[in-house]
């Protein structure tokens, strides 16, 4: 558990960094071995905890007595960190992505240190940036250009070249040095940056750059392009101008004549007049006839001007309500201050202005705006009245190319001739198995798209390609026909699914609807809200409250040294007969604390039944 002192310096940290006083004493909290726990159990889960760096370690058999070592190392200044793994991943351009895989102590280290950082610097971070945040995500940035962005006649797309690979190690010590008054943590941070990378057997310096993959470098991203932010936000309030843009003369004409008309009609009607009333009512209805066809406000008025910016990582937009010579200004601007002050270096085939009628790719969707054609009821100042809808609402669509590619890399068949095809390396699974694979994918697919305006029509095709793909997969397992596979799992029009015995037990999966798509239009107001440090409260999680309690779970031996086996995942002990792997399997979970004694001996292969007695394993130990 945390002590009161730690708590209360962690819950301060934020507030103290609103008020631009630089932070110190960040070493001292790394002393406290209940901040590596939370830490470890923030990555224990990670799909890259079981993955080996470059000294072959892992995050298994993580214990106290590791931490407690990794914490006098670094108090006696003695810790290094061991160059990061580097490995390439492909892109969905054909290009590969380099990854750099620390070690598991470096993971550990990482983690505390982005912890802290997170506490510094959240607090401070821009409503703009909405990158490797705390319950921010693409939807809550997609989210805020389809609520914010109204109007924008000019978007100004820009592309930051290699943006991980080229920033300036000495600009990010600095920019550290702006809120941090704390010499051996900066000294760590840097250590972290300049340790380099193992490629192909070879060691390389890191002179630039940070690691992609890295725990830390995400929020040391931010922390960079933060300065970015700030020069926006200054950006525009400079550029602003005006809170609304003008009426038109034509508008206001009619505007006042029908408002005339409208005197003469209460005049009329207290006079008694009710032969009038039939015409004025006419005169009326025709002004305001007249009124509806025209522009209400001047998009051309140099009286109103608005900037407005979003960044996701490294990718951002400008979405400018002015003239196009102002966007290039704009964007000349942006690009003196990216490569003169951040050393950055904008690409110019990927970066340019267009009008925000064009697509534009942001996170994955194409951004465009639209006009919304038909006027809605409103009530202003009391009154109801009928206002037309604003232009240039924002419109998020899913790309074609990407249904294509997406048809493609799962091998659902020809997309464009509307030709499935069989998936005959999943022909030896279980129906059911088949069939939540499927589901996941077009599941997540789906999920990620459904901000999309006409989501579910833009993704219809796709999912007929993917039903008859499921289809020929079962047609070719059991070897019958499409048209008997198609009746067997058909249980009302339009919707199929498989019901098959599983441990005594009918068990029905059903086909991923794209009607039961979530609605995305309601999200938690608190969505983009700073968390709280709650967290760091005498809460833990189930592990390490598994591992406060200082029990083996396998031979029941309680003190001692306790450590943590881990496996990548469940599969991986799927088939085997180790009693160890038959006990995690019933406990449904990738950990199993164990004792030094047993933890040596399961990867020795020489851990006994567990069925035996405990008092029968701790005599067989002590022989």
């Amino acid at each position: 558990m945390l002590s009161d002192t730690t708590i209360k310096r962690l819950n301060t940290i934020g507030e103290i960094s609103k008020t631009g006083k630089r932070i110190n004493g960040l070493f001292r909290l790394m002393e406290d071995p209940a901040l590596w726990e939370q830490a470890y159990a923030k990555i224990y889960s990670n799909k890259g905890a079981m993955t080996k760096g470059v000294d072959g370690t892992t995050l298994d058999g993580f214990s106290v007595e590791r931490v407690v070592k990794i914490i006098k190392l670094l108090k006696e200044g003695r810790y290094r960190f061991k160059p990061s793994k580097r490995v390439y991943i492909p892109k969905a351009n054909g290009k590969k992505r380099p990854l750099g895989i620390p070690s598991a102590d470096d993971k550990l280290v990482q983690e505390v240190v982005r912890i802290l950082l997170e506490q510094i610097y959240e607090s401070v971070f821009k409503e703009s940036s909405h990158g490797f945040r705390p319950r921010r995500s693409c939807h809550t940035a997609l989210r805020h250009l389809q609520r914010c962005w109204t109007g924008v006649k000019w978007i100004i797309d820009m592309d930051i070249r290699g943006f991980f690979d080229n920033i300036d190690h000495e600009i990010m010590i600095k920019l550290i040095e702006k809120r941090i008054d704390d010499k051996r943590f900066i000294s760590l941070i840097e250590a972290m940056l300049k340790a380099g990378y193992i490629d192909d057997w070879k060691y390389h310096s890191s002179y630039s750059g940070t690691p992609q993959g890295g725990i830390v470098s995400p929020i040391l991203a931010n922390v960079y392009l933060h300065e970015l932010d700030e020069f926006m936000e200054n950006l525009a309030v400079e550029f602003n101008k005006g809170k609304r843009r003008r009426l038109t003369k034509g508008y206001i004409r009619y505007k006042v004549l029908a408002r005339q008309e409208r005197v003469r009609y209460a005049k009329a009607q207290k006079t008694g007049l009710t032969e009038q009333l039939h015409s004025i009512r006419a005169n009326i209805r025709d002004l305001n006839k007249i009124r509806r066809t025209i522009p209400s406000s001047d998009f051309h008025d140099p009286g109103y001007k608005k900037l407005t910016y979003i960044r996701y990582a490294d990718d951002f937009l400008v979405g400018v309500i002015g003239t196009k010579e102002e966007c290039r200004s704009i964007m000349q601007r942006v690009c003196q201050f990216v490569e003169g002050q951040l050393h950055l270096e904008i690409s110019e085939e990927k970066s340019g202005v267009r009008h925000s009628g064009e697509k534009a790719r942001f996170l994955g969707y194409d951004i465009t705006t639209y006009r919304m054609g038909w006027p809605r009821k409103m009530k202003i100042k009391g009154t109801y009245t009928v206002r037309r809808c604003g232009a240039g609402r924002i419109r998020l669509c899913v790309p074609e190319e990407k249904i294509l590619r997406f048809c493609q890399k799962n091998g659902y068949g020809s997309y464009g001739s509307f030709e499935a095809r069989p998936r005959l390396a999943l022909v030896n699974l279980r129906n059911t198995q088949i069939l939540t694979i499927y589901n996941a994918e077009l599941r997540g697919f789906a999920n990620y798209y459904g901000l999309a305006q006409s989501a579910k029509r833009a993704l219809q095709k796709l999912q007929s390609v993917w039903i008859r793909s499921f289809i020929r997969t079962l047609a070719v397992k059991h070897r019958c026909s499409k048209r008997e596979v198609r009746r067997e799992l058909k249980v009302a029009p339009g919707e199929y699914a498989i019901t098959e015995q599983h441990n005594g037990k009918l068990r029905t999966t059903r086909f991923f609807r794209l009607k039961d798509l979530h609605d995305y239009r309601a999200l938690l107001p608190g969505l983009d809200s700073v968390p709280n440090t709650a967290q760091y409260r005498a809460i833990y999680s189930e592990l390490l409250t598994r591992m406060r309690a200082n029990m083996c779970e396998f031979c029941g031996q309680r003190g001692g040294q306790v450590v943590v086996h881990h496996i990548g995942k469940m599969s991986d002990i799927a088939d085997g007969t180790e009693s160890w792997k038959e006990l995690m399997r019933r406990r449904r979970r990738k950990t199993l604390v164990l004792c030094t004694c047993c933890h040596q001996l399961l990867h020795q292969g020489k851990l006994p039944d567990w069925r035996k007695t405990r008092q029968q394993l701790v005599e067989s130990r002590m022989r």
